[in-house]
């Protein structure tokens, strides 16, 4: 039976925080760099959705094909080797591709990126319940986002000054601190003895017919068992996710064209949201496994309508703006640790709802949730705010934290495992 570490799920959660400095990095600088070759806001738009693209389509299929692989160095690491320092190498061309002024050059050095890292997320990520027993994956996984938003915080932070030094400076930074991150995960943690063979030959193409298969499975899990706990929860997922993408996208418009306050301070806003989510993530762990997942993601789900009603609220009868910031900044303290309750407890309900040998399968299927999330998530909300106004944003996500919440009444598995 796999013991618990604390010290075990802070080092794997360099993998994560490795990611986590990335994307922030890369959301705030590659628009900017495009904007150099005369492309329209909405081709960008397209172009900066290629994440999620390979996101939905790899990640489930990565996550299953990592369960079926058998080699000397495990099962899941090695995604890591090969994907880690690939997805790196051509983060730090990207600033440099700026230079030659070839949008074709851009272009491929951007999709073999984003193609690169789809490679080892659903490993890395899967390599919590590997370690981690049932009792103890919420707390794993809280820590794991505390140091993704560790790694988010630091890009934003660190960015902005190696960016005016040199644009291409936290593209290298960046890359440097995803090396390093997963090199401690590779070289200090170790997987299941059951996933790791001793001759260096391995089948590829029986590797991959396995995974097919497995992937096939895991679909009929999600749309044909009779029991449905395991489809209501990845809908909850991405019900929750289209709600949260929305806010995220649209806040800062939504502050200064329905607020007239500054997307400067929109953006603190969320950066308090961000901020509280992280230093929660550890207790919403602990708490989700004291109570339950159940109940501790439907409390996170009640403080967030909650939250959002009260916003709703205070925007449409407030005058003051001293007094409308100061709601705002404390309701999204608070939502940030209702996000907190939510999220750290969603994986390990879905990966409790199958065995260890396709815990890297189920993986794929919740990030292919929450990825197609961020992808309809933009256009929906702005179909809304285009039709209603700005002043609906919180609305449409309130009814989707709400559809989450319906939806996670029906789940009836993902709790810890008795064993």
């Amino acid at each position: 039976m796999t013991k618990f570490s604390y010290k075990n799920v802070f080092l794997l959660g360099f993998g994560f925080f490795g990611i986590s400095v990335l994307w922030p990095l890369y959301n705030a600088y590659v628009p900017i760099f495009l904007k150099d070759f005369a492309l329209s806001s909405f081709v960008i738009g397209i172009v900066m959705t290629i994440d999620n693209l390979f996101a939905i389509f790899m990640l489930p299929y990565i996550g299953t094909l990592s369960d079926q692989t058998r080699t000397r160095f495990g099962r899941r690491k090695p995604y890591i080797l090969f994907g880690a320092p690939l997805g790196a190498l051509f983060f730090c061309l990207i600033p440099l591709m700026r230079d030659t002024k070839s949008l074709f050059l851009m272009m491929t050095v951007i999709v073999i990126m984003n193609f690169s890292m789809a490679l080892f997320r659903s490993p890395v990520i899967a390599l919590m319940p590997d370690i981690t027993p049932s009792a103890y994956r919420s707390q794993a996984n809280g820590i794991i986002n505390f140091m993704g938003g560790f790694g988010a915080l630091l890009a934003y932070f660190a960015g902005k000054p190696l960016y005016d030094a040199h644009y291409s400076y936290p593209f290298f930074a960046g890359a440097l601190l995803m090396i390093f991150a997963n090199v401690l995960v590779i070289v200090f943690i170790r997987e299941p003895k059951e996933y790791t063979i001793t001759q260096d030959k391995v089948s590829v193409i029986e590797t991959v017919k396995k995974g097919n298969k497995e992937l096939l499975d895991n679909l009929k899990d999600v749309f044909h068992s009779k029991e449905r706990s395991l489809l209501f929860i990845l809908l909850s997922i991405l019900f929750w996710f289209i709600g949260f993408n929305a806010l995220e996208t649209f806040f800062t418009s939504y502050a200064k064209f329905y607020l007239n306050i500054s997307e400067s301070t929109g953006a603190l806003v969320l950066g308090v949201f961000s901020l509280t989510f992280m230093l929660f993530s550890i207790p919403a762990g602990l708490i989700g496994s004291r109570i339950g997942r159940k109940k501790t993601i439907s409390i996170g789900l009640l403080i967030l309508m909650l939250c959002l009603l009260i916003v709703v609220i205070i925007s449409a009868f407030s005058q003051n703006k001293s007094i409308l910031l100061s709601m705002f900044f404390m309701l999204f303290a608070i939502s940030g640790m209702g996000w907190a309750l939510v999220n750290v407890n969603s994986l390990p309900m879905v990966v409790d709802m199958t065995k260890s040998e396709k815990v890297g399968g189920y993986t794929g299927l919740y990030y292919f949730f929450s990825m197609a999330a961020n992808i309809f998530a933009p256009p929906l909300a702005g179909v809304f705010i285009d039709t209603l106004g700005y002043q609906s944003l919180m609305v449409f996500s309130i009814i989707f934290v709400t559809l989450s919440f319906v939806t996670m009444r029906f789940v009836r598995r993902g709790e810890v495992e008795q064993h």
